[in-house]
């Protein structure tokens, strides 16, 4: 029996997961803030990441065009118990990433990057 296409994103970011142990939950968003798959803990509400990152998506990418930036590639949150980072998937999808704060983040970033690549052929 095949996998569906959800199920190869979860296989996907538990696989970034697993290459950058301090991503304690991700999960790939629609920009429409639509969850597509989740590798997220139970204690996190889906619906809740999936709005914020679609928002936060959608401001930085206001943000990067209004100031010359050129085109959103991430949003990075710093906080006093860790990182969020968001890195696009193409133009339909974001992958949203927790990280603890020892979490070296050119690992995060760089594994972010490389399944976003894979993401996208999932995505569209």
């Amino acid at each position: 029996m095949s996998q569906s296409r959800s199920d190869l994103m979860v296989q996907r970011l538990r696989t970034m997961q697993a290459a950058a142990p301090h991503i304690e939950a991700s999960a790939v968003v629609s920009v429409d803030g639509l969850i597509m798959a989740s590798a997220l803990t139970t204690d996190i509400e889906e619906d809740r990441v999936s709005a914020m990152s679609a928002a936060m998506l959608s401001l930085g990418e206001r943000i990067a065009n209004e100031l010359g930036r050129g085109s959103l590639e991430q949003v990075y949150i710093r906080g006093d118990a860790g990182f969020i980072v968001l890195t696009s998937v193409g133009k339909e999808a974001v992958i949203t990433a927790l990280a603890s704060q020892e979490a070296k983040l050119g690992l995060v970033f760089l594994e972010m990057r490389r399944a976003s690549e894979d993401l996208v052929k999932l995505v569209g």
